[in-house]
C-alpha cells in the first residue's frame, strides 16, 4: 500500500478543495493518505486585509516529514504563471534532504488554480514539476485517459502536466465536479504508480 501526501496552500479554499478530491482518488487506489498545507508566510495584517481563509481543517507540514512518503502530490495556486510563495517557501527549506537524496525516486505530481482560463495553471504546474525534478522525484501528470478535460461544453480546467480549476477573477467559481473528477483521476493514477514504485 502507497502513503500519499497531498500537500497544499490555499488562500481561499479552491486547492483546499481540489486537494480533497485528490486525496478521495488516491484512497480509492487503497493508499494511506494524509493531507497537510504549507504553513503560511503572509504577514497577519495582509492575511486580515486580503480575507485569506484561516480555518484550516488540515495541519501544517514540516519539510523533513516529505521522505516518510512514498508519493507527494502538491497543491497550489497560480502567482504570475508560478507557483505561489508560501509553497516555494516550503521547498526552499527542503535543502537537507537535497544533499541526501532523500527524496529520490518517489513519485510526484502537481494541481493548481487560476483566476481565468488562461490565468498560469500550466506554467504553474510546469514551474512545480521542476522543483520536484530538482529533488528527484518521478513527475506523474494528468493523462487524456481522463477524458473531462477535452470537454468543451463548458468552461472547464485541467491539462496533461496536472488537474486545475479555475477561480474566476472574484474567486466566486469553486471548482466543477469535472475538475474535481480530474483530480479524482489524478490522485487514483499518482497512488497506483507508486505502489508499483515502491513494490
Amino acid at each position: 500500500m502507497a502513503k500519499v501526501l497531498v500537500l497544499y496552500y490555499s488562500s481561499y479554499g479552491h486547492i483546499e478543495t481540489m486537494a480533497k478530491a485528490v486525496a478521495e482518488g488516491a484512497e480509492s487506489a487503497g493508499a494511506s493518505v494524509d493531507i497537510k498545507r504549507a504553513p503560511e508566510t503572509a504577514p497577519r495584517e495582509v492575511v486580515e486585509a486580503a480575507h485569506f481563509k484561516t480555518d484550516h481543517p488540515y495541519p501544517e507540514c514540516d519539510p523533513m516529514e516529505l521522505p516518510n512518503y512514498d508519493a507527494i502530490i502538491i497543491g497550489v495556486p497560480t502567482r504570475f504563471g508560478n507557483m505561489c510563495s508560501q509553497m516555494q517557501a516550503f521547498w526552499d527549506r527542503t535543502g537537507p534532504l537535497w544533499a541526501k537524496g532523500a527524496l529520490v525516486g518517489k513519485v510526484g505530481g502537481a494541481f493548481s488554480s487560476s483566476a481565468s482560463q488562461h490565468g498560469g495553471n500550466e506554467a504553474t504546474l510546469l514551474s512545480a514539476h521542476k522543483t520536484l525534478l530538482h529533488q528527484g522525484l518521478i513527475v506523474v501528470g494528468l493523462p487524456y485517459a481522463f477524458a473531462g478535460q477535452m470537454n468543451m461544453d463548458e468552461i472547464v480546467g485541467g491539462s496533461p502536466y496536472g488537474a486545475t480549476t479555475i477561480a474566476k477573477g472574484d474567486g466566486s467559481r469553486m471548482p466543477s465536479e469535472i475538475e474535481l473528477d480530474g483530480a479524482r483521476f489524478q490522485g487514483r493514477h499518482i497512488a497506483e504508480i507508486a505502489a508499483k514504485v515502491a513494490a
